[in-house]
């Protein structure tokens, strides 16, 4: 259990560093942090999400779903646990995924400054047919894509891992992420109709994958509503 005498709140971001779990605020269980989202009050007295964790004052956490983040809202938690009024807006949880939504985003977009992507079909086909010398970590697909392009460079990824793993007992499957749509393509790697990429090996490229998952559990942890926002792996 924790180990703060309240189990609401923090003690801001600079206490407790090595803290790996908190408890949610909604639904009372002690969680891995990366499962959570921290929330701040602003100088202003409204509640704001605190995605790096680094805003300055005392935190609450939630589980990192919609339905949590509004069930707090709509249950005054945020009042209730910094023990004093706070604005809570009616789009709180829907805010809070624009900014999950940009995070990505702004990440992509620096994978692309990295020079770690490449976008369009033919070079997507061709960074895999050359699986080896370049290293995907990740087909990207545009929410709204038509299916047919997707399904063949999918099939062509699995085809591979396939290939590669005949001597071995187990293919490696290379993730499909489908967070974003075209036109969040676009702003990210700016260019236009953008509905594949390929991920490529480097840091910045990890953290897109991490914030991709993020958004994923954010949209998909209490239902299955978000269908075609996945970030999977293929079979």
């Amino acid at each position: 259990m924790l180990a703060i005498a309240d189990p609401d709140l923090d003690n801001g971001p600079r206490t407790d560093r090595s803290a790996t779990m908190r408890m949610c605020a909604v639904t009372r269980q002690v969680r891995p942090i990366d499962e959570l989202i921290r929330f701040v009050v602003s100088p202003q007295g409204e509640v704001v999400p605190d995605l790096k964790r680094k805003l300055p004052g005392r935190g609450m956490w939630i589980s990192a779903s919609h339905q949590a983040v509004a069930e707090a809202a709509r249950r005054n938690q945020f009042s209730k646990g910094f023990k004093r009024q706070i604005r809570v807006t009616a789009a709180l949880a829907a805010d809070t995924e624009a900014l999950l939504v940009r995070g990505v985003i702004d990440a992509l977009a620096m994978v692309a400054k990295a020079g770690q992507v490449v976008s369009g079909f033919s070079k997507v086909e061709g960074a895999l047919e050359h699986q080896g010398r370049v290293q995907v970590l990740a087909l990207i697909h545009a929410s709204d894509g038509a299916a047919d392009g997707i399904r063949k460079l999918d099939a062509q990824s699995t085809a591979l891992a396939r290939s590669k793993a005949e001597n071995s007992d187990q293919a490696r499957e290379i993730p499909v992420v489908t967070v974003l749509t075209s036109e969040q393509l676009d702003l990210a790697l700016g260019r236009s109709n953008v509905i594949h990429a390929a991920l490529l090996a480097g840091s910045a490229s990890k953290t897109f994958l991490s914030r991709s998952q993020i958004l994923v559990r954010y949209r998909m942890a209490d239902d299955d509503k978000t269908a075609g926002h996945t970030a999977k792996n293929t079979d």
